[in-house]
């Protein structure tokens, strides 16, 4: 069985103007381009009271990085009291929404996810060797590079959402 550990988890917040929809595909750009990624959307929750929507998007995306290591990243969204605005940007009337925004991020680096180690106690026995003594650098490296991705897509959405509102 493969061992998948969680390297990176953290969350932005933004209270504001936005165009939801433009920082949805933002987002699911960004992921798929600077990550390569493959995104697939497990949820899309939409909860409408009156003129306010409500909504939770789940993303989980993986990508093979050799034959024993792979990427895993979940990002969750939540939007609450989304509602239309109108609002004057270089002269102009403009619609766009305002909201509260969370979008949460978190990243696995899995080990051995074809299970290539797992057909015998022997080979369990010399993972554990591989791992602790062979590529430890290797892993540790891999580590970091998933937590930069993540760590720099968190700070990419919250400056563009920074930016959106300061139009």
């Amino acid at each position: 069985m493969s061992e998948a550990e969680t390297v990176f988890s953290s969350k932005i917040r933004y209270v504001g103007v936005l165009n939801f929809k433009d920082f949805y595909r933002f987002c699911y750009d960004w992921l798929s381009e600077e990550t390569e990624l493959m995104l697939v959307e497990n949820k899309y929750e939409e909860k409408i009271d009156g003129d306010i929507k409500n909504i939770e998007v789940e993303w989980t995306g993986a990508r093979k990085i050799t034959d024993y290591f792979k990427y895993k990243v979940k990002v969750k969204f939540r939007v609450l009291g989304l509602k239309k605005v109108e609002v004057i940007r270089d002269g102009k009337k403009e619609k766009t929404n305002e909201g509260s925004v969370e979008v949460k991020a978190s990243g696995d680096l899995v080990r051995d996810y074809q299970g290539k180690f797992e057909l015998g106690a022997g080979r369990k026995f010399l993972r554990g060797i591989y791992d602790k003594w062979v590529i430890p650098s290797r892993i540790e490296e891999y580590q970091g590079k998933l937590v930069g991705k993540i760590n720099e897509f968190l700070n990419q959405a919250k400056a563009w959402l920074d930016l959106e509102g300061k139009k």
